[in-house]
């Protein structure tokens, strides 16, 4: 698929349906994570693959914005290690995210980011999944067979972007 193409294309679809998803889709998604850009090649990221109704159960229970997560059939819950990177922790595993939504776009599944950090919800993420202290919970990401369409807008690009400084149009 174009990249271009599948970054305009991808939305947030927050209904599944019970289909799973094939390994050789989730292996292409995490391999698409694993080779994002990191800063000093670091890659300061772990990911938690989890399938279990019980345990995305759990989660959706506990995440506001995340009741969807009993829904689909994937969830991935995406970790930052400040010894990896005590700067980039945060940010890096971040970039790893958006290559595998679109890695799961161009798979023909859908996703929805849902954030986790620096909420009353890490510490909650941390003992569900039995998180060492010293790792930050950046996010977690339903996967699965989207059931819904969803279009999007965006801002015109002249209300977003200024030239040489801020303020400054073409």
């Amino acid at each position: 698929m174009d990249t271009i193409k599948t970054i305009r294309e991808r939305r947030s679809i927050r209904k599944y349906r019970s289909d799973s998803v094939d390994d050789e889709s989730l292996q292409v998604i995490l391999q698409a994570g694993r080779w994002a850009p990191s800063a000093s090649n670091k890659q300061p990221w772990h990911f938690i693959v989890i399938k279990n109704t019980e345990m995305r159960e759990k989660l959706a229970n506990i995440h506001p914005y995340g009741r969807f997560m009993r829904e689909s059939p994937v969830v991935l819950v995406v970790l930052g290690d400040p010894k990896k990177h005590p700067r980039y922790h945060v940010a890096d595993p971040h970039q790893a995210v958006q290559n595998m939504l679109l890695a799961a776009h161009s798979q023909g599944l859908a996703t929805c980011w849902m954030g986790v950090r620096d909420t009353e919800l890490e510490p909650l993420f941390r003992e569900i999944l039995d998180i060492p202290e010293d790792l930050r919970v950046i996010c977690a990401v339903s996967l699965g067979h989207g059931d819904q369409e969803r279009t999007s807008t965006r801002f015109p690009l002249e209300d977003i972007v200024s030239w040489e400084k801020y303020g400054s149009k073409k």
